[in-house]
């Protein structure tokens, strides 16, 4: 849909008439709000994105700079402060800073050093609870891909005793697998939910070996700052136990020390006998607080105005990285990850500050931490603003502004349990019937059993986690996902616009309806 200076009157979903079936939607005619359009999200993007924000880190300045941007253009807009200090909500984090006296692996030589960030990532913590070791000096058990399935009769752990040992697993699929294999097993999130499986062989440590390219994702996350929600703003405790083995990263590169000489001719699993990995880390912990950004419009109803259509999209982003002889770029700009997502948020923000209001309030939340793991959202549902259960919908975005012109995946109607967002799906299908150019959707992702996982990997899952109707909006991944390479220079505006006023007439619909959107 082209950016118009006005948009045409569309009908909007109402209600769900009391004792009629899922799909029986009453719809009523009703005037659009101000147009969002492609120069403005151009406007905010080009500053939010820029190298001055420094990709947008959670913990850094960057980050500051980018939530001080936020509550600035709210401020301007008239929208409401509603965080726990004016626009901001306190996230407190655990910050946890490595230091490596000895990294190594030996093979009957002199040890071949290795350098903390650079050549290996080791990781702080598998979770808040879950704590591995940092001190690691074992000999190397190889398990190839580590794939363990009938299915495609593959066990690349039968026979090999781990106990003890450093088992070191490649990403990936064999290049000769089947298309079953590959499909199961090809994707690096798979490579990195097969780490849990791995515990039950009682290894001394876990090092995942990944390529370059995802590796260089990684250092935003694992390098030597590494970060944790916390459950509570007290203290850090120091000497915590740490009963898991120690978990690294790698480079899978050719001459790799994990790796057996023959490989890649030979992925046989074996125990590297001699090749022993050293390591021993020092931590230092401290609490740090980041925040989400947080706002509402009122809505026109007495009653209802105290329940609420929220809005969300992550601000961070992660950070730079050094310069190599092939990429000097530093600046992971973010542009639409998720930067796309922060300026629809703005500009919807903006519509449903200055357009006709519904019965119902607007609350948005630009969340923080979400690469880290989802760290503002699961903040927020747990430390809500307004009383979790006056939510009657989250509307979520995380990269809209790429890809096919007219296809956008949806996720949530069909993946959330219990079918808590089905009767949100049906709203969001009406609506977008009567767009003046209507979206296709793509459903490939609204499942929780696809090998990406796109349900479980961005905020909507927080709010879907407490019973909230989600959907999740995006137009999926590309070559410049996680890479200097995501420049606004490459978002395609016209797209932008169609994605953010279809999220807003979904939330004027739901904010027009008498009853919430649940089953």
């Amino acid at each position: 849909m082209q950016a118009l200076a006005l948009r045409s009157p569309i009908l909007l979903a109402a209600i769900v008439l009391a004792g009629c079936g899922p799909r029986q939607v009453e719809l009523a005619s009703t005037p659009s709000g101000p147009a969002i359009t492609a120069d403005e999200l151009r406007r905010d993007l080009t500053v939010f994105a820029a190298d001055s924000f420094g990709g947008r880190a959670t913990a850094t300045p960057y980050a500051t700079k980018a939530a001080r941007f936020l509550a600035a253009r709210l401020q301007s807009l008239g929208v409401e402060p509603a965080g726990d200090s004016g626009y901001f909500q306190r996230v407190p984090l655990r910050s946890n800073r490595m230091t490596a006296t000895e990294l190594s692996v030996s093979a009957g030589s002199a040890p071949q050093k290795l350098s903390l960030g650079t050549d290996l990532l080791v990781l702080g913590s598998l979770g808040a609870a879950a704590l591995p070791r940092l001190i690691a000096d074992a000999e190397i058990a190889f398990a190839s891909y580590g794939i363990q399935d009938t299915t495609v009769r593959r066990n690349d752990l039968t026979g090999l005793d781990a106990v003890g040992k450093t088992l070191v697993v490649v990403a990936g699929a064999p290049p000769n697998a089947d298309s079953l294999t590959r499909a199961r097993y090809g994707s690096i999130q798979t490579a990195f939910m097969r780490l849990g499986g791995l515990l039950q062989y009682q290894p001394a440590a876990i090092v995942l070996l990944v390529p370059d390219s995802v590796f260089e994702q990684a250092r935003g996350q694992f390098s030597e700052q590494q970060l944790e929600l916390l459950t509570d703003e007290g203290s850090v405790p120091a000497n915590r136990p740490r009963p898991f083995p120690m978990v690294a990263i790698g480079r899978l590169t050719s001459g790799s020390p994990f790796l057996p000489s023959d490989w890649p001719t030979n992925d046989r699993s074996r125990i590297l006998t001699g090749t022993r990995f050293t390591a021993r880390l020092t931590e230092t912990v401290d609490t740090v607080i980041t925040h989400n950004i947080v706002g509402l419009v009122r809505g026109s109803d007495a009653a209802r105005r105290n329940t609420y259509v929220a809005f969300g999209a992550h601000y961070d982003h992660v950070g730079t990285r050094a310069p190599t002889p092939d990429n000097p770029d530093t600046v992971f700009n973010g542009a639409d990850d998720d930067g796309s997502g922060s300026v629809a948020l703005l500009a919807i923000a903006r519509a449903w500050a200055q357009g006709p209001k519904p019965p119902r309030s607007a609350l948005f939340v630009w969340h923080i931490g979400e690469e880290f793991g989802l760290f503002g959202s699961a903040w927020f549902t747990a430390h809500p603003t307004v009383p979790i259960d006056s939510i009657v919908a989250q509307v979520n975005a995380d990269m809209i502004g790429r890809n096919n012109p007219d296809s956008l995946y949806i996720v949530g109607p069909g993946a959330a349990p219990n079918g808590q967002s089905r009767v949100l799906g049906q709203v969001v299908d009406s609506v977008n019937a009567l767009e003046a150019k209507p979206l296709i959707f793509n459903r490939e992702w609204d499942t929780m059993t696809h090998p990406e996982r796109i349900y479980y990997r961005s905020d909507h899952f927080s709010y879907a986690s407490k019973g909230i109707p989600i959907v999740f909006f995006t137009t999926g991944l590309h070559p410049q996902y996680h890479q200097t390479s995501d420049e606004v220079s490459l978002i395609d505006f016209t797209k932008l616009s169609r994605v953010a006023t279809l999220m807003y007439d979904v939330g004027i619909a739901l904010g027009r309806r008498a009853s919430r959107p649940k089953p």
